[in-house]
């Protein structure tokens, strides 16, 4: 399916008037061929995981900055980190208790790479399944949730931050759980990376991090990757600056 360029992407402005410093890296890649994980590429988790529990040891997690900030941001909004943990807090958690990451496919592994390389949450959708405009904004409570593995209808609670097609609800609490109908899936042609930072993590480190992202896809799933950051001086997608 060809990309849809003109398919807006935008954060409001009612998150930056919460969370004025934070950042949304976005890196859009059209064209891809999705394809089963190489081994180097699971090798390259797999040193990620080892180097986690290294640096980790002794330490309390959320003596981390990075992860300490998004466990307050959800505190911030009215979520039990407890009870909904940050994705990437849960990712590391699972690696410091020995277990390995899954591997699902290229595209998926590739924005779990990221995720532990850096300690961000890098999440990835399938946008050849997307039609309406993607926001990234206050929920109303009225808006449609199917959770990947479940063909039951949840709503997010009002003023929950959702990630949405239109009024359906693409993620959950942020960074918390993804829908199931935008899943990267082996059939998927066109996806796109959020790469979500709050501070200690600045402009700088999301730049980097991206354009590692919109170069490491067409290594390996081919395609053509464009990339912006949003911010509040900059909440809408721009498309069209090539990697």
């Amino acid at each position: 399916m060809p990309f849809p360029s003109n398919l807006p992407i935008s954060i409001s402005g009612d998150i930056f008037d919460i969370f004025p410093s934070y950042l949304r890296g976005v890196v859009v890649v059209q064209g891809v061929e999705n394809r089963d994980t190489p081994d180097v590429l699971r090798d390259r988790i797999r040193q990620e995981e080892d180097r986690l529990r290294e640096n980790f040891k002794g330490q309390e997690i959320l003596a981390n900055p990075g992860l300490h900030s998004w466990r307050e941001a959800y505190r911030q909004t009215g979520i039990k980190p407890s009870k909904f943990r940050p994705s990437i807090e849960s990712m590391i958690r699972r690696v410091l208790q020995g277990n390995q990451i899954p591997s699902i496919n290229t595209l998926v592994d590739i924005g779990n790479l990221f995720s532990l390389k850096y300690l961000v949450p890098v999440g990835g959708h399938a946008i050849d399944v997307v039609h309406n405009e993607m926001t990234l904004r206050l929920a109303t409570g009225e808006e449609s949730f199917f959770a990947f593995g479940s063909d039951n209808e949840e709503h997010p609670e009002p003023n929950e931050i959702i990630f949405t097609d239109g009024n359906h609800v693409m993620t959950r609490r942020w960074t918390w759980r993804q829908a199931k109908h935008s899943l990267t899936m082996m059939s998927t042609t066109a996806i796109e990376f959020n790469v979500d930072a709050l501070p200690p993590v600045v402009y700088s480190d999301v730049e980097k991090i991206f354009s590692e992202i919109a170069k490491l896809v067409p290594e390996f799933c081919g395609g053509t990757a464009y990339y912006e950051i949003l911010t509040r001086e900059t909440p809408n997608l721009i498309v069209g600056r090539k990697a």
